[in-house]
C-alpha cells in the first residue's frame, strides 16, 4: 500500500506503469491508522489508480479484492471492498476482479498467529462457537490465478472467487492445524460480544493485536459462491492447508 500510494502522490505513477501491458492492484489494509482508512485505501486510492491506468496505454487491470465484497455491508472493511470494486469498474471497465478467500502462506497474518498460539498455550479461545465457515486459499495459488487471468483476454470484466479445496468450520480448521502440530489444546468458545469488548480495549494501543473489524470478519462465512468462476475455470488445482502446512511450520520453527 505504502509504495503505490507514494508513487501516486509524487506524480510518478505514470512512470511506474509506463510500457506495462497489465497492472495488478493488490493494495489492501487490515488495520486503520489515522487518515489511512479502509475508504482511503480500498476505494479512493483504487479509484485513482484505475483512473490513471485508464489514461495510459495499459490494456489489462487485475484488481484483488476479497470474497464477500459488498458495498452495502455493515462491516466497514467489507463495505469498502465492495465500493472499491464499483469505483474500479467505473474507472476501468475491462478490469478483472480476483476475490480470494482468506489466504495462507509463510509470514501471513492469519495462519502464523494460529500456529504460535497453539504451540505456546494449552487453551485456545475460539471466536464464538467456532462455526464460521472458512475456505483458506494458498497465496501461491492465488498468484497463479492472477497470472493466468492476465494471459487470457476472455477474462476481461470477469470476477473470480478463489477458495481452497476444502471448507472448514473455524473449529475444524483449528483442530486440523493442532493435529498436524501434534498439540491437544482445550478449545474454549468465547462469545463474539466478549471479543468486541476486548477489541475496543485493544484499539487503544498504538498497534492493536485485535480490532473490531477483525472480529466482524470472523462472524461472517468466507466461502466462494458455487456459481462464481474460480480456480477450476483457470485450470488450477488449489493446494490444501494439510499439503502446505508442513513447509510453513519448518519456516516458522527456524525463527
Amino acid at each position: 500500500m505504502t509504495m503505490q500510494t507514494k508513487l501516486f502522490i509524487n506524480g510518478e505513477f505514470a512512470d511506474a506503469v509506463s510500457g506495462a501491458w497489465g497492472v495488478v492492484n493488490a493494495v489492501s489494509l487490515y488495520v486503520e491508522h489515522g487518515q489511512t482508512t479502509f475508504t482511503s485505501v480500498h476505494v479512493e486510492a483504487a479509484d485513482r489508480i484505475a483512473t490513471k491506468i485508464n489514461q495510459s496505454s495499459v490494456e489489462r487491470l487485475v484488481h484483488v479484492s476479497g470474497i464477500g465484497a459488498n458495498p452495502e455491508s455493515s462491516s466497514s472493511y467489507i463495505r469498502s471492498r465492495g465500493r472499491g470494486e464499483l469505483a474500479v469498474r467505473a474507472a476501468f471497465g475491462d478490469a478483472t476482479f480476483i476475490r480470494p478467500a482468506v489466504m495462507f502462506g509463510p509470514d501471513d497474518a492469519f495462519l502464523t498467529v494460529i500456529i504460535r498460539i497453539l504451540r505456546w498455550l494449552p487453551v485456545y479461545p475460539m471466536f464464538g462457537h467456532g462455526r464460521t465457515r472458512l475456505q483458506p486459499a494458498y497465496v501461491e495459488d492465488v498468484a497463479e490465478a492472477i497470472a493466468r487471468v492476465l494471459q487470457t483476454r476472455e477474462t476481461r470484466r470477469m470476477t473470480f472467487e478463489c477458495g481452497g479445496p476444502r471448507v472448514y468450520s473455524y473449529e475444524e480448521l483449528l483442530k486440523t492445524i493442532a493435529r498436524i502440530l501434534d498439540r491437544k489444546p482445550a478449545f474454549i468458545p468465547l462469545p463474539f460480544v466478549a471479543w468486541h469488548a476486548l477489541a475496543r480495549i485493544s484499539e487503544i494501543l498504538p498497534s492493536p493485536p485485535l480490532t473490531r473489524n477483525q472480529v466482524e470478519l470472523m462472524e461472517i462465512d468466507n466461502v466462494a459462491r458455487n456459481d462464481a468462476p474460480g480456480f477450476d475455470q483457470l485450470n488450477i488445482a488449489p493446494r490444501s492447508l494439510e499439503e502446505i502446512l508442513p513447509s510453513i511450520l519448518r519456516e516458522v520453527s527456524v525463527r
